[in-house]
């Protein structure tokens, strides 16, 4: 039986996703993109409404009404959808910035475009990240005090349908390996110090990427007395990947990105 098993498992076809399936791709998530064109202000006003997080916010500047949604606080609960009348729908795409504000989009209402933000502004911070020496990237993963949602899909990247390790990257038990530290949720009061000597005891140079809205910005437990705060709050960032939780493809896209290929 267990050679008639192995024989019908090796003999399948292979499921490892294509490459150019992985990039920006935001599948599954249930994060919410927007259609420029169908937003009004009495739909805008809506949707701000049906957010309970804040993600969604309203802006009278320039003689000009706006809508932003900052990916770092949203969860992908789909209520802007149902309140957004089709102006709403579920993303195929998101934004993985090597910034925080590079996760906030905006929206003219009155015009019923998109407000694209400042390429110089947003790549600032990707030009102060340090090239990886060697063929080779090494994470270490640390759970600042998540709900394990974020662990969940990270744990997938090494199975053999996304195979990791095919882009030379790897996760190791230590910070003295690591080159990149993929940090989860909230940082509570009791993982702060813990957080803060990982940091400390990964050798430079070295990259932070936040992961999960929670990683971002606390996300729903921003308000709670046990979080001490988001992951920048107690070490520096250098890439944030929203969602809740990211996708097994949107992580692999943010930490691709988050490093400059020579």
């Amino acid at each position: 039986m267990i050679f008639d098993f192995v024989t019908r498992s090796l003999r399948s076809p292979s499921v490892l996703v294509p490459v150019e399936e992985l990039f920006a791709n935001s599948l599954g998530s249930r994060m919410p993109d927007a259609r420029a064109e169908a937003l009004n202000e009495a739909i805008a006003q809506r949707v701000v409404a049906s957010c309970g997080l804040s993600a969604l916010t309203m802006d009278d500047a320039d003689g000009r009404m706006t809508l932003s949604l900052d990916y770092g606080r949203c969860t992908g609960c789909g209520k802007c959808i149902e309140a957004g009348e089709g102006a709403f729908y579920l993303a195929n795409q998101l934004p993985c910035g090597v910034s925080r504000q590079a996760l906030i989009r905006r929206w003219d209402l009155t015009r019923g475009t998109e407000i694209l933000a400042d390429e110089e502004a947003m790549t600032a911070t990707a030009k102060e990240i340090r090239s990886i020496v060697g063929g080779a990237l090494n994470i270490r993963q640390v759970d600042g005090g998540s709900c394990n949602g974020c662990e969940a899909e990270i744990s997938a990247l090494s199975n053999p349908y996304y195979d990791l390790e095919r882009f030379g990257i790897h996760f190791v038990a230590s910070p003295k390996h690591a080159d990149m530290l993929l940090v989860t949720g909230p940082i509570t009061n009791n993982m702060a110090e813990a957080v803060k000597r990982t940091y400390e005891a990964t050798p430079a140079p070295k990259l932070v990427v936040a992961v999960g809205a929670c990683g971002c910005s606390s996300g729903i437990f921003a308000n709670s007395p046990a979080v001490y705060g988001s992951i920048d709050s107690v070490i520096p960032v250098d890439a944030y990947i929203p969602g809740c939780p990211p996708t097994p493809a949107m992580l692999l896209t943010g930490i691709l990105r988050t490093l400059r290929h020579k």
